[in-house]
């Protein structure tokens, strides 16, 4: 099977996930609940989800206890592009080419969708302590197995909180709203980077290493692979807001030099961004290398991520 076909399969995979663990129930907030499904059936990439099960495989986990958190990750990340779009944020009108949250739905009820995916979000997490099966009391070594997963959940549950807040992705939204339109520094592009594309990468990789029972060292690797695909990830983003067209955006092109924002390629020119997309997706590919693991499905997504025209 080929790279492109065997995305393909996993995406629809990610998504079959995902959409089975969306809230069915509807009552008064039965609006809410329809502007959350709105924003997560736009489709996108679901590089996240995705990426964290191919760490989970690849580091030998293949059971069912990686999927909760597949579908809470892209739940935090659609409830990131929700509040970035509204007027108050990046103001955009198009994402995924369709429509924004706020425009469909107005402000309020996006506002309200965003939060309600957040909080989903981790009920949903949660979830993954339901598919720890109980052990038998007189089975020591069940009882163990059973306690270590427990405490792999707990690790990984407390990556998920961290992550996205405001000592990962809040926190580079943050510096990334008080900055615009101001001269940055390298430190401070990059610590924007790191926290607001990169945090939730990260948390998918570590996640999926963490609940696979990996080493605190392969964990450590892991987590370098995140950083340097994070950054490539953003900087690639910076490449095609100045390259790419709307029709493979599905949004408006120019909108980071529109809202008066300093990007990689503002600072280092196009040919360097293309050249750090780069040397940052080698040095991924090579600390997979070192895993002495069946990691090319992994290694095949970051090159495609490197090359992808949207």
């Amino acid at each position: 099977m080929d790279f492109q076909q065997e995305l393909k399969e996993k995406v629809k995979e990610a998504e079959k996930t995902i959409y089975s663990y969306m809230p069915g129930e509807r009552q008064l907030q039965a609006t809410v609940i329809d502007a959350m499904d709105y924003t997560m059936s736009a489709g996108g990439k679901r590089i996240r989800p995705v990426i964290m099960r191919a760490v989970y495989d690849m580091l030998g986990g293949g059971d069912k206890l990686i999927e909760p958190f597949m579908a809470a990750i892209e739940m935090i990340h659609t409830y990131s592009l929700i509040h970035d779009d509204l007027p108050a944020l990046d103001n955009d009108d198009y994402r995924r080419g369709r429509k924004t949250a706020h425009v469909v739905y107005g402000e309020a009820m996006a506002i309200l969708a965003g939060d309600g995916l957040l909080n989903y979000a981790y009920e949903t997490a949660a979830k993954a302590f339901d598919l720890i099966e109980n052990a038998d009391k007189d089975d020591v070594s069940a009882i163990s197995k059973e306690l270590e997963t427990r405490k792999r959940v707990e690790k990984s549950l407390t990556i998920l909180a961290r992550n996205p807040g405001i000592y990962g992705m809040i926190g580079g939204q943050v510096a990334d709203v008080e900055l615009t339109g101001k001269t940055l520094t390298k430190e401070q592009l990059e610590y924007i980077y790191i926290n607001k594309t990169g945090a939730l990468i990260e948390a998918a990789m570590t996640i999926g290493a963490v609940l696979s029972g990996a080493s605190d060292s392969v964990v450590d690797k892991i987590s370098q692979t995140a950083y340097n695909i994070g950054m490539a990830f953003q900087i690639q983003d910076d490449i095609l807001d100045e390259t790419a067209t709307f029709e493979e955006l599905g949004k408006p092109i120019h909108s980071d030099k529109d809202c008066g924002k300093v990007t990689y390629v503002t600072i280092h020119g196009l040919d360097d961004a293309c050249e750090k997309v780069k040397s940052l997706s080698e040095q991924a590919i090579e600390t997979i290398n070192e895993l002495s693991c069946d990691g090319e499905f992994l290694k095949e997504l970051v090159r495609y991520l490197i090359s992808r025209k949207n």
